[in-house]
């Protein structure tokens, strides 16, 4: 979870003899259900001390648990995590988060709210830099006292139904991934094996009209739903566009961009790629 300057994010994570504040407020409100995974255990104390108490949870920490999980899980625990991130690495960390909870099923984001000296500094024990921030998330507020905060997330097409012209008629279409403030789905009409779109929460029919860290967050989205889909379809290209206005063939007023897989031979002459919405202009 840690990126260019800030290698050393895990040093902030603490050895327990108990279990950590938020899991024990989340434990005592009853929001630890079905299968768990503690995203970024640390030292992996709050899930040893929830497997004495029988439930059945897993760990991940690409520093001290690095085996990343597979599946989905109804509950995901997020403890202290983002608070030592960079925002890059933030939004990194809830598109991994997103895409490993169950449709349906809850995040909890604890954050630090006694936080006084943002950025880096040197580590007291470790002498190595580190960094710590405070965090705001544009989720439901569980818990909050003068230390921490806990924040409830859910996928975007269940917390928030009626959110998007592509939830009106199917709104438990599985999610991709989320971010703050983006998310992505599967084309429902696929042109190709692998099509998917990554979309802005806030409802703007014009792409030019987001702001530029709406746009920022889609192409970080895009970067990483890339990703994926070389690890899923292994495509040979991708066309990745947008369509803007009806004139353009725009059909939803909801900015979307399309992250289009390509293939060898899936076509007989894809020369000229995009130029083919005006067929005569494809070749050249």
């Amino acid at each position: 979870m840690s990126l260019g300057n800030n290698q050393f994010s895990h040093c902030t994570a603490k050895e327990r003899d108990k279990l950590s504040f938020p899991a024990s407020i989340l434990l005592s409100k009853n929001l630890m259900q079905g299968k768990i995974l503690d995203f970024g255990c640390g030292h992996g104390s709050d899930v040893a001390f929830l497997r004495e108490k029988s439930f059945d949870v897993v760990g991940y920490d690409p520093h001290y648990a690095p085996n990343y999980p597979s599946g989905k899980f109804d509950t995901i625990i997020c403890i202290y995590v983002l608070n030592v991130l960079e925002k890059i690495e933030q939004s990194d960390v809830l598109m991994n988060v997103s895409q490993l909870l169950k449709p349906g099923g809850k995040a909890y984001f604890a954050v630090r709210r006694d936080i006084s000296f943002e950025g880096f500094r040197t580590h007291k024990i470790h002498k190595k830099k580190t960094y710590q921030v405070n965090v705001q998330l544009p989720f439901e507020s569980v818990f909050k006292n003068d230390f921490s905060e806990i924040f409830e997330y859910q996928h975007y097409n269940y917390s928030n139904p009626n959110g998007s012209p592509f939830f009106l008629k199917e709104n438990k279409r599985d999610m991709i991934f989320e971010s703050a403030t983006a998310f992505s789905i599967w084309d429902k009409f696929p042109v190709n094996r692998g099509h998917a779109l990554v979309i802005p929460k806030r409802v703007v029919k014009n792409y030019f009209e987001l702001d530029f860290h709406e746009q920022q967050a889609l192409w970080l989205m895009a970067n990483k739903l890339k990703k994926l889909l070389d690890k899923l379809y292994k495509p040979s290209g991708y066309n990745v566009g947008i369509n803007v206005n009806e004139s353009a063939g725009q059909t939803i007023d909801h900015v979307h961009i399309h992250i289009i897989p390509r293939y060898s031979g899936d076509i007989e002459n894809p020369r000229g790629g995009v130029r083919g919405i005006i067929p005569e202009k494809k070749e050249y």
